[in-house]
């Protein structure tokens, strides 16, 4: 079956992975509604096209913290890319090395921050934040010696969100043996034995690598509990903190509102991306597309980028019409990963970035700065600005 969108990975991901696995990428919080939303937000504007333009040297390049990137996305940081995709991490950084786009390694990834440098000295590294200072700078340390000059901040975890659709589909973090999840795996021998078992016999059981200095807990196990840190007490003294320790560019991520964003950027961040954690956290939250404007408005110094619910080249032109510098996608690179390896995540890139080629072109776009919000009208029930 040829792959004609990113969404066709998500098609052909439903049938090669068990579907624990599947429904913890795919899933969002309690009833999905941020994550409806964050497609809706999308349809809710369509384009004004401008005509009789010479098309014919665009350029969709883009400047973004001291780098220049082939387009103006970039793969999000996904925890257990490990577990869907043979060698996951590395196959995602090397796709992204090859597309000259940034990819953001998670720091819930069961595969060391070192390997993945190795092979992407560009890769950004995202952190969740232990619970104590020692902690955090001993994390940073890390994260520095490791060749690291991007550090992306998470900050909209301050719980584990309510993920019904895990406990559904038989999914916990670790993963817990049992007669159910034996018969997932047998009756998905592509990924049992091409990415499970290759696994185990070449790298040992996968761990929990680089959400502190030191490894922690084992992805498969019936009696460890994963070792989360409380973070509710975390506050903006640990990012100002996190700014003072750390020397390369600070991007914050899961920011909503134009209160928060501001404060972040007086603390020092050097971006921000705007995101629901694509609907995985607090349900009900509002689509990073509708705050957009406000963000952009309310830190006019910083790139303000974009992630949750980009699946197609016009949803990424809609992001930067409304004044984003930058998007990330996540799940349909995953699902990439998982079906066909690095040549799949290569060919993912290469589709979004034609699609994001011939939309300038039929938009009367030669790059992407003329973007602005004339290139646009609203139908949202909200009012959003045309």
């Amino acid at each position: 079956m040829p792959f004609l969108c990113l969404d066709d990975f998500d098609t052909a991901a439903r049938r090669h992975l068990p579907l624990p696995v599947y429904s913890y990428i795919a899933g969002a919080a309690e009833t999905s509604h941020s994550l409806a939303a964050n497609r809706s937000a999308f349809a809710a504007h369509e384009f004004v096209p401008r005509v009789m333009v010479d098309i014919t040297r665009r350029d969709m390049g883009v400047q973004l913290l001291g780098r220049r990137y082939d387009a103006p996305f970039g793969i999000a940081p996904m925890g257990l890319a490990a577990l869907s995709a043979y060698r996951g991490d590395i196959v995602l950084a090397q796709a992204a090395g090859h597309g000259n786009i940034p990819m953001v390694m998670s720091g819930s990834s069961l595969i060391r921050m070192e390997d993945v440098a190795a092979v992407n000295r560009d890769a950004w590294f995202q952190a969740y934040l232990p619970g104590d200072d020692a902690g955090i700078e001993a994390l940073l340390q890390r994260v520095q010696q490791a060749h690291y000059q991007t550090l992306v901040i998470t900050v909209d975890t301050a719980v584990a969100a309510n993920r019904e659709n895990n406990v559904r589909a038989g999914f916990t973090i670790p993963v817990r043996p049992g007669l159910r999840l034996a018969w997932q795996g047998l009756s998905h021998p592509r990924w049992l034995f091409g990415t499970f078992v290759r696994t185990l016999l070449r790298h040992g059981m996968p761990h929990f690598e680089n959400s502190y200095a030191t490894r922690g807990a084992p992805i498969l196990s019936s009696h460890v509990e994963r070792d989360l840190s409380e973070r509710g007490h975390l506050h903006w003294r640990h990012f100002k903190m996190v700014r003072k320790l750390w020397p390369g560019q600070l991007v914050i991520k899961g920011v909503l509102d134009a209160r928060d964003a501001r404060m972040a950027v007086d603390a020092g961040a050097d971006g921000i991306i705007v995101s629901n954690h694509g609907g995985r956290q607090l349900d009900g939250s509002v689509a990073p597309l509708r705050v957009l404007p406000q963000i952009v408005a309310a830190c006019p110094e910083v790139p303000v980028m974009l992630d949750s619910g980009v699946r197609r080249g016009s949803d990424v032109l809609k992001a930067l019409a409304l004044g984003a510098k930058f998007v990330f996608v996540g799940r349909p690179f995953s699902f990439a990963a998982a079906v066909a390896g690095e040549g799949g995540v290569r060919e993912a890139v290469d589709l979004l970035k034609r699609e994001v080629s011939r939309n300038m072109a039929l938009l009367g776009v030669t790059a992407l700065d003329q973007l602005d919000p004339s290139f646009l009208v609203s139908h949202s029930p909200q009012g959003l600005s045309s």
